[in-house]
């Protein structure tokens, strides 16, 4: 007796008609889909991982090559300015070169969201300010900037340069 337990244990149930066994075979098929469309899915997504990191790594190497075309320009006027021979005829034009070179230079900067800070006279601001020390004046208001050494510089809302300054305090 114990024999026919065993064999009646080990045979798995058979469905008792056709329309769950078309149930079964459908919900079979379906899982199998279900299974391929998240394989599919999963790899579609490794790629995507793969490609956005590939851009990544793209835009940090060459992220500032428009601003380096665009600054090349520039260097290229220098270059022009320090093969000139400078004498006392031409200073006057040659200066004016170079200042049209700054100028050009500068408007490179805006042109790529890097701005100035304007410092002198402000109010002194760690977040944008180094200061190199206080000086007694009368001309600038204590704790405003009475002389900037090095102008702090900003990229978009983002502090790039800190200035260099110095901070007016009262006279004594």
């Amino acid at each position: 007796m114990s024999e026919e337990n065993n064999s009646q244990k080990q045979t798995p149930p058979q469905p008792e008609n056709s329309e769950a066994s078309s149930e079964i075979q459908k919900l079979q098929e379906q899982a199998e889909k279900f299974k391929n469309d998240y394989l599919y899915l999963r790899a579609e997504f490794e790629n995507y991982k793969r490609n956005a990191i590939k851009e990544r790594s793209e835009l940090t190497k060459y992220g500032g090559e428009r601003f380096i075309r665009d600054l090349l320009e520039v260097v290229d006027n220098f270059e022009r300015a320090l093969a000139v021979n400078v004498a006392p005829e031409n200073f006057a034009t040659y200066k004016q070169g170079v200042e049209m070179t700054a100028q050009e230079l500068k408007s490179l900067l805006q042109r790529h969201s890097v701005l100035e800070v304007p410092s002198h006279g402000a109010p002194f601001d760690p977040a944008v300010h180094e200061a190199l020390g206080s000086e007694p004046s009368e001309q600038v208001a204590p704790g405003h900037i009475l002389r900037v050494f090095k102008k702090p510089y900003k990229l978009h809302d983002k502090v790039i340069r800190t200035g260099q300054v110095v901070v007016a305090k009262k006279p004594e």
